[in-house]
């Protein structure tokens, strides 16, 4: 039986498709798009007239806590808060406890996916291991148990000999190496941006230069290990600049940004709340504005939530002893969509940041609605207008600083493998397996 999804205005920037079109589909492929795919009787035909069609979206910068932290996220609850935000494919980061450093880790993290995932769960594994930066983990193992890239986010690798053997050692098994910029000794005690809000707050502050130094080392990494490098939550201008730079000079370096950063600035941390502070922090009017234009023009490859979810208690302190992070997995994709209805940016562009950009930095599949493709797909009613209100999302969440901010197109319906996982504001199914071809 076919699923025919007719008439939605279907946005697939790896094909230059931006019109109304009909997408085929047969079990968890695509066999055909077209302006008009006439149906048989024993076809289920989905009606999209006045919904965008994407392809599924992909966020390769999340925090799902488990194992070790499953009071603030599981695997479970946050690949249905990324069903309900539109996406279809996420990476996990290695930081859990334990560590993703091994491949029995990998293996749990695989088999929690299998068993209450949503979406596809694509795990990370640690650079080094438990995250320490002094030996490496082993890399190798954890390519064969599933890894499809290596970081140590949430911590650098501050050792550069270390990034340069990580690096050597990811290229040798086709990894993607992630890397968390940030300089400690200059980031040190720092818990918002250096600037004059922070100035005048009185608060220790990181600058972004603790970042960019950080950017231009592993780009230089790169370059001597000819590793795939891809950076991790960019916020400022420099570090936007040294990425087009290393694109200029034909690098095989990629770089992601958050919607925190095109959307808030520090000036958003003179109210003491800590839902605002996160790593790196908020930056400048003008580091923000460098952002957008980063996605604009297309130096940033990916937009990516770093959905960092945690307990209420662990934000509602003062603000130097919160925990760093926010979530953003059912915001994300409304907040790109207000660089487009309010800043001017090309939807394609936007659209190529949440599906083919990020597929091509960690060189996993999806990202395209082309025939043969993975059936990963979102619909979105671009017109809808929704207030953001964290009491009613799906992660067990609740630290988002978009709280009560107005936003415009909202996620109608998410097709995994050719199944609906989510439809009209529920999820449908207890996994990926149970899901069902629905009209």
């Amino acid at each position: 039986m076919r699923l025919i999804v007719k008439g939605a205005h279907l946005v697939d920037p790896a094909q230059g498709i931006d019109g109304v079109r009909d997408v085929a589909v047969n079990g968890s492929t695509v066999i055909e798009v077209a302006e008009n795919i006439e149906t048989s009787s024993g076809d289920m035909v989905l009606d999209a007239r006045g919904l965008h069609l994407f392809p599924g979206l992909i966020d390769i910068h999340v925090h799902f806590r488990e194992p070790g932290q499953e009071y603030k996220e599981t695997i479970a609850s946050g690949s249905r808060a990324a069903a309900a935000g539109g996406f279809t494919a996420v990476a996990v980061m290695p930081n859990t406890n334990p560590v993703n450093d091994n491949a029995e880790i990998t293996r749990f993290i695989l088999e929690q996916a299998h068993v209450a995932g949503m979406c596809r769960v694509y795990p990370v594994g640690a650079i080094s291991k438990e995250l320490k930066g002094e030996d490496l983990a082993s890399i190798g193992e954890l390519a064969d148990a599933g890894c499809i890239a290596v970081t140590d986010d949430g911590m650098p690798v501050s050792s550069s000999m270390l990034m340069r053997r990580g690096m050597e050692y990811a290229k040798g098994f086709n990894l993607t190496v992630i890397s968390h910029c940030e300089d400690m000794s200059l980031a040190a005690g720092g818990c918002m941006n250096e600037g004059e809000v922070s100035a005048l707050l009185g608060l220790p502050a990181i600058p972004a230069e603790a970042e960019e130094v950080m950017v231009a080392r592993d780009i230089m990494l790169s370059r001597l290990t000819g590793a795939r490098l891809h950076l991790a939550h960019l916020s400022t201008i420099g570090s936007v600049e040294l990425l087009r730079l290393a694109k200029g000079y034909g690098l095989n370096v990629t770089g992601e940004t958050a919607p925190h950063y095109f959307t808030l600035t520090d000036e958003k941390v003179r109210t003491f709340d800590a839902v605002y502070k996160m790593n790196p922090p908020l930056r400048s009017a003008h580091d923000m504005e460098a952002v957008r234009a980063g996605i604009q023009d297309g130096s940033l490859d990916a937009i990516a939530t770093d959905h960092a979810p945690h307990a209420g208690d662990e934000k509602e302190c003062e603000f130097e002893a919160a925990m760093n992070g926010v979530i953003g997995l059912e915001t994300s994709l409304a907040l790109a969509l207000k660089l487009h209805f309010d800043h001017g940016v090309d939807l394609n562009r936007i659209v190529a940041a949440l599906t083919c950009g990020p597929a091509a930095a960690l060189g996993i599949p999806g990202g395209t609605l082309g025939p043969r493709k993975l059936a990963d797909m979102t619909l979105v009613d671009m017109n809808e207008k929704w207030v953001v209100t964290p009491e009613t999302f799906y992660s067990k969440a609740r630290n988002c600083p978009f709280a009560g901010m107005e936003l415009r197109g909202r996620v109608v319906r998410t097709i995994t493998a050719g199944r609906t996982v989510y439809k009209d504001g529920s999820i449908t199914a207890v996994n990926m397996g149970t899901a069902e071809i629905l009209p």
